[in-house]
């Protein structure tokens, strides 16, 4: 299989607080839970990481492959460790705890890409954690980016916006000079908030649309989505449902956009689609588990309408 989106950056052991405070392991990171979305609806999909050469890497592999995951990409290394996070539920939402320093995925650099899988690629989706977890990991993101504009690709990015691993001036720097270079932007409106410093959703989608990006899929919550291209932009409304658990609602969000734009949909389209796959998301514990199939998402369309 030659993957048509190839993703790159962290995946991550997930412990997920239940109700009863028992922990529910899982699997998260957010570019894998992407590439897993996405798999389940339909579209051939690639990772690119290193994984330690342990139990917790082990499983990331027997992972990706049943769910269809091309792993070629993938290295498992024995010099360093797969990295963990736990989530906590509060009354203000889901927390992040990382145990991620020194982890295989933060030691990649550029000469450890895979030069022509990216050249292969259709769409390369990276994000801001991929490049905020070291700064080999951040130039093997330019690299990569460059590597598969050259071959006439296209990029998506994610500026998921952690705090936590670097600080906002940084941020705001990298995550720039990457959507400089990316077709599809994909930004949370909270994160795009703090890396813009503006308010307006308009103006966010304003301020991508300037940068170079061709198309602008600004995610609004249980709001939907703000679609904007140089010729058109329109509101998709949000889907609604009784969520528990909204870890993974974004990159569900990612996957779902992707695997229909590589089908040929319009990013307004791609964008409805994406909505109810992601609110189809929260209603399970954990980033991957809940992620639904592309039978569940035309149905829950085709009962909503």
């Amino acid at each position: 299989m030659t993957p048509d989106i190839l993703c790159l950056g962290e995946p991550m052991l997930e412990f997920n607080q239940q109700p009863d405070g028992n922990y529910l392991p899982g699997h998260g990171g957010d570019t894998s839970n992407c590439a897993i979305a996405a798999a389940r609806l339909g579209a051939r999909v690639g990772y690119i990481t290193h994984v330690g050469a342990d139990t917790f890497g082990n499983s990331f592999m027997a992972l990706w492959r049943t769910e269809g995951v091309d792993t070629t990409t993938v290295r498992q290394v024995s010099d360093a460790h797969t990295g963990i996070y736990f989530v906590t539920h509060g009354p203000d939402g889901h927390e992040f705890s990382y145990f991620r320093a020194g982890s295989a995925s933060s030691r990649m650099g550029p000469d450890d890409l895979p030069v022509d899988a990216l050249k292969a690629a259709r769409i390369l989706h990276v994000s801001g954690i991929s490049q905020a977890i070291s700064t080999t990991a951040a130039d093997a993101v330019f690299s990569a980016i460059e590597i598969v504009k050259a071959a006439g690709g296209s990029i998506s990015y994610d500026t998921n916006l952690r705090l936590k691993l670097w600080p906002i001036e940084r941020a705001r720097a990298v995550t720039h000079a990457a959507m400089a270079r990316a077709d599809i932007a994909l930004p949370g409106l909270e994160d795009a908030r703090q890396l813009t410093g503006l308010e307006d959703p308009d103006a966010i989608a304003d301020f991508y649309l300037g940068l170079g990006c061709g198309i602008v899929a600004l995610t609004l919550g249980p709001e939907g989505t703000l679609i904007a291209t140089a010729d058109e932009r329109r509101r998709i409304g949000g889907r609604q449902v009784v969520a528990v658990d909204a870890t993974a609602a974004g990159d569900a969000f990612d996957g779902a956009f992707l695997s229909r734009v590589v089908a040929g949909d319009d990013p307004f389209t791609a964008a409805r689609f994406a909505n109810a796959a992601a609110a189809l998301s929260t209603l399970g514990y954990g980033a991957v588990a809940p992620m639904p199939r592309k039978v569940a998402v035309d149905a829950f369309l085709q009962e909503q309408d």
